[in-house]
């Protein structure tokens, strides 16, 4: 028996999120599937986290166990065989079987992405979308409150495990003007349930100067989930990259 550790991209549109669930399709469940195809019995898969209903991924980190002797490049060819066309395994390598997707991600990148183009129906499940034009400087600059070590609690899901940590470490924040979109990236050591979503439209309220950078500080010291009302709609936000200490690059 051998772990693998695998890169997966997919377009979160049509899928009720990362985790299996009742009443929806998931993507762990569509991934479940195709290894159990190719074993002949269950195979489960491992995430660094779930992505939310809507939420996409360049790339996503999974781990599995398996039996079967396939060479890494054949497992890529193999898994997309069976797999929808907006869900590609990227890569495929055999890791140490103590190596765990989640407990051993010691970073994450999230962008998020923002168009005032409301009329173009081709951004529809790729990009927020709002009419007012946003003041990305000022975005910028309260997005400075917001890194560094912090309590998260006020940005994040009021469904949160009590005794799960809520201190989190932001290594950057950059809101960027893009041709035709607004470009927020988000790098730390983890987030919150929700929290890239919530701070993300705590950001864009900023830019349409309808909060204040006093305002987002005052929400963020107060340690409240019930400090930040705003969250982010699903479709603008991606997960770009997990990182781990022993990649020799990262993904």
């Amino acid at each position: 028996m051998a772990r693998y550790k695998a890169v997966v991209s997919y377009d979160g549109s049509s899928y009720g999120g990362w985790q299996k669930q009742l009443n929806t399709t998931s993507i762990q469940e569509v991934i479940e599937q195709a290894l159990a195809k190719m074993h002949k019995h269950d195979v489960a898969i491992v995430a660094s986290g779930r992505t939310d209903a809507g939420v996409h991924a360049i790339a996503q980190v999974f781990h599995f166990d398996s039996e079967m002797k396939i060479q890494e490049k054949h497992w890529i060819k193999a898994l997309n065989s069976l797999l929808p066309k907006d869900i590609r395994i990227q890569s495929v390598k055999q890791v140490t079987e103590a190596f765990h997707a989640r407990f051993d991600a010691i970073g994450k990148r999230y962008d998020y992405l923002i168009s005032n183009d409301i009329l173009n129906p081709f951004k529809e499940n790729y990009m927020a979308k709002d009419a007012h034009k946003l003041d990305v400087a000022y975005m910028q600059e309260c997005a400075t409150v917001l890194i560094g070590t912090h309590d998260f609690t006020s940005f994040t899901s009021n469904k949160i495990d009590p005794r799960k940590p809520r201190v989190k470490t932001i290594t950057r924040l950059e809101v960027l003007q893009e041709k035709d979109h607004v470009h927020m990236i988000f790098e730390g050591n983890g987030f919150l349930r929700y929290m890239v979503r919530m701070l993300s439209q705590t950001l864009i309220e900023a830019g349409k100067h309808r909060i204040t950078k006093a305002d987002i500080k005052k929400m963020l010291e107060a340690k409240d989930k019930h400090a930040c009302r705003y969250k982010a709609v699903p479709q603008g936000l991606y997960l770009v990259r997990v990182d781990y200490a022993d990649d020799e690059e990262q993904n």
